[in-house]
C-alpha cells in the first residue's frame, strides 16, 4: 500500500519515536473513515515532514486528530534556511531575491529564516544587493538593511569541494538554533544541463533523514518526453516525490488561482461549463517584444516548448478539469492528470506556425530586426516564434469543444488570457444583431474577468449592442498590491504546499502530447509562416481559428480603466 507514491514500510522506517507512529496510525485510522476521504489532510503539506524530520509537533498531531486541513508546519522557533543555487545570475537578480525580500517585509518568511546564497561566481552580499537593487519592490532602506542581514553568501563550484563548503556554511547556521524543527529548503535557478549533476551533490552533501529538505527545480524540464523522463527519472531516484517542486510561474499569477474558485465557486457557471453551451475556449499569450538578448537559447527551444507546452497547457488543465475532492494538492493535480489524459497527441495539420521578420516602419531596432537577423540565430533556423494549436478533450464534458492554445513573440501587444466563448444564441430574434457571450480571464496586464454581453443600445432605437460585466481587479479592490508569481509560489514551497507545482506524471503526460509534435518540427516537416512584428501573427492563423468555429467581433474591444 502506499500513500502519495510512498510505501508505508518507508514510512515505518522514519516512525523511531512513538508520537511519530502514533502519527501514522492516526493518518491510516482516518483515511478508511468514509466521511473523511479526500478533506481530511495536506498529506506532503503536514504529514511527510514531520514524520521525515523524525521530529513532531504535537499540535499539528491534534489538527490531524481532529481531522482539519493541517496548519503551517513551522512555529515561531523553527530553523529555516533557504538556499539559493545560482545566487549570482539573472533569475535570482530579478525574481527570486525580490520575492524573498517582499516576503520579509510583508512578515510571512519564518521568523528564523536564514537565506544562503551559492554559486561559482566571487560576489559579497553588498555586490548582490546592489545587482538586485533595481528589481525590489521594498524601497524602505530600513527593511533592505534587515533583508541582506539575513542573507549570506558562499562561493563554490557544482563539484564535491563546493557543495562540501555549502553543507559547512549550512551547519554553522543551524548550530546557532535550538530548535527542535529545521527545514532545508532549495532553489535552483540553473540551467538544466546541471540539474542532475547539481541534485545528485545536494543529496551527498547538503540532505539529512534529520531534517526537512525540499529542493525547486525550474523550466525547462526537458526538451520531448525521453529527456523529461530522464529528468524525472533522476529525481526521483534521489529525492520522493513530496520533497520535488517542479516550478512553472504561471500557475502563481493571481488570475489562474482565481480559476479554481471562478469555476467550483459559482453557480451560474457551473450549469453552463460544457460543451452543450460552450462553443471553443482559446487561451493567448502574446508579447510585444522580439528575442532580443535570448535569441540563443529560444532558437535552441522555440515558442512552444518555452510557452505553449507547459504555461498555456497547465491554464487548459484549470479551465476543463471536473471538481477536485477538496483543494489539497494531490486531489487538484489528480484531476488535472486525468484532462491530460484524455488528450491526443497533436498532430502537424493541428498547427500553425510562424517566424517574425522585420518591419521597416518600425520605431525601434528591435522592431526593425527580424528573427534571423538576431545574433545567434542560424540563417535557415526554422525555429516558430508563433503558434497556435488545436486539442480536443475526448470525454462527456467537452467533447467536440476545440481547445485553441495560441503564443507568439513580436505581435501587436502584450497580454495573456482565458477567452470562454459560447454558442450563437438559438433563434435570434433581432435580426442577428446578437453577438456571441465571451467570458474572458484576464491574466496580464490589468488583471480582469469581464462578460461580453449584448445590451440595448442607448437612445431610442432598439438596437443591440456589445458591452461588459466587468470586474477589474485594482478598480473594484482599491490600493491592491498584487503579489508577484514567485513570491507566491516561494511561500507555497516554504509552507510545504505543493498545490500549484508541476508532478511527475503530469509532466509524463504534456509530453507524451507535443513530443510527437516537436520531433517532426525539430526535422523541419514544417516551414513557419512568415509575420511582421508588431502584427497580430500570420494571416493563416486567422483562417486556422474561424475553421474552428471561433467567431471574432470587431465591434467592442475592452480596454482597462486608467
Amino acid at each position: 500500500m502506499e500513500l502519495c507514491g510512498i510505501s508505508l514500510l518507508s514510512l515505518l522506517n522514519y516512525c523511531s519515536t512513538w508520537p511519530q507512529f502514533t502519527i501514522l496510525l492516526t493518518l491510516l485510522v482516518n483515511l478508511v473513515r468514509p466521511q473523511n476521504c479526500g478533506k481530511l489532510i495536506k498529506l506532503s503539506n503536514y504529514v511527510l515532514p514531520l514524520l521525515c524530520t523524525k521530529q513532531v509537533d504535537m499540535e499539528a498531531l491534534e489538527a490531524i486528530q481532529q481531522g482539519a486541513a493541517g496548519k503551517p508546519i513551522f512555529d515561531p522557533t523553527s530553523c529555516v534556511i533557504y538556499t539559493v543555487l545560482g545566487a549570482s545570475g539573472d533569475l535570482a537578480k530579478k525574481k527570486i531575491f525580490p520575492a524573498l525580500c517582499n516576503l520579509f517585509e510583508k512578515k510571512v518568511l519564518p521568523p528564523s529564516c536564514q537565506i544562503i546564497g551559492f554559486a561559482r561566481s566571487k560576489v559579497t552580499v553588498p555586490e548582490l544587493a546592489e545587482k538586485c537593487k533595481n528589481y525590489m519592490k521594498a524601497k524602505d532602506d530600513k527593511v533592505l538593511e534587515e533583508f541582506w542581514s539575513r542573507v549570506t553568501y558562499t562561493q563554490g563550484g557544482y563539484d564535491s569541494d563546493g557543495f562540501g563548503k555549502l553543507a559547512h556554511s549550512i551547519q554553522k547556521l543551524e548550530k546557532k538554533h535550538a530548535s527542535k524543527q529545521r527545514f532545508r529548503l532549495y532553489y535552483l535557478a540553473l540551467p538544466p544541463t546541471v540539474f542532475i549533476n547539481v541534485c545528485t551533490q545536494l543529496k551527498q552533501h547538503c540532505w539529512s533523514k534529520n531534517v526537512s529538505c525540499r529542493v525547486i527545480v525550474e523550466k525547462p524540464f526537458g526538451r520531448d518526453m525521453e529527456t523529461s523522463n530522464e529528468l524525472s527519472a533522476a529525481l526521483t531516484g534521489l529525492f520522493r516525490e513530496h520533497e520535488i517542486y517542479r516550478i512553472d510561474h504561471y500557475l502563481g499569477k493571481e488570475m489562474v488561482l482565481n480559476l479554481i474558485i471562478l469555476r467550483f465557486g459559482n453557480e451560474l457557471l457551473r450549469s453552463v461549463w460544457n460543451r452543450d453551451k460552450i462553443s471553443n475556449v482559446v487561451i493567448t499569450f502574446k508579447e510585444d517584444f522580439g528575442t532580443a538578448g535570448r535569441a540563443g537559447y529560444f532558437d535552441t527551444s522555440g515558442i512552444i516548448r518555452d510557452v505553449m507546452q507547459n504555461h498555456l497547457l497547465q491554464i487548459l488543465c484549470l479551465v476543463a478539469m471536473e471538481r477536485p475532492v477538496s483543494v489539497d494538492a494531490s486531489d487538484i493535480r489528480d484531476e488535472k492528470v486525468k484532462v491530460l489524459k484524455f488528450i491526443k497527441p497533436i498532430e502537424l495539420d493541428d498547427v500553425v506556425i510562424g517566424q517574425y521578420v522585420g518591419n521597416p516602419d518600425g520605431k525601434t531596432d528591435d522592431a526593425r530586426t527580424g528573427y534571423k537577423e538576431d545574433p545567434g540565430v542560424p540563417a535557415d533556423s526554422k525555429t516558430p516564434t508563433y503558434a497556435m494549436a488545436k486539442m480536443h478533450i475526448d470525454n462527456d464534458r467537452w467533447a467536440g469543444v476545440p481547445f485553441i492554445l495560441k503564443c507568439g513573440k513580436a505581435l501587436n501587444e502584450r497580454k495573456a488570457e482565458i477567452r470562454i466563448q459560447f454558442k450563437d444564441t438559438p433563434s435570434d430574434i433581432f435580426g442577428n444583431m446578437c453577438r456571441r457571450n465571451e467570458l474572458v480571464i484576464r491574466v496580464q496586464p490589468s488583471e480582469a474577468v469581464y462578460c461580453k454581453m449584448n445590451v440595448k443600445s442607448p437612445g431610442m432605437s432598439f438596437n443591440t449592442v456589445e458591452s461588459e460585466l466587468n470586474l477589474s481587479y485594482h478598480d473594484r479592490f482599491e490600493g491592491l498590491d498584487l503579489p508577484d508569481a514567485y513570491e507566491r509560489l516561494i511561500l507555497d514551497f516554504i509552507l510545504g504546499s505543493q498545490t500549484n507545482f508541476v508532478r511527475t506524471d503530469e509532466l509524463a503526460e504534456a509530453w507524451r502530447i507535443f513530443t510527437p509534435l516537436l520531433h517532426k518540427l525539430d526535422a523541419g516537416q514544417k516551414e513557419p509562416v512568415q509575420y511582421m512584428y508588431g502584427t497580430r501573427g500570420p494571416e493563416e492563423a486567422d483562417k486556422f481559428i474561424g475553421d474552428l468555429g471561433f467567431k471574432f467581433s470587431s465591434t467592442y474591444k475592452w480596454t482597462a480603466k486608467k
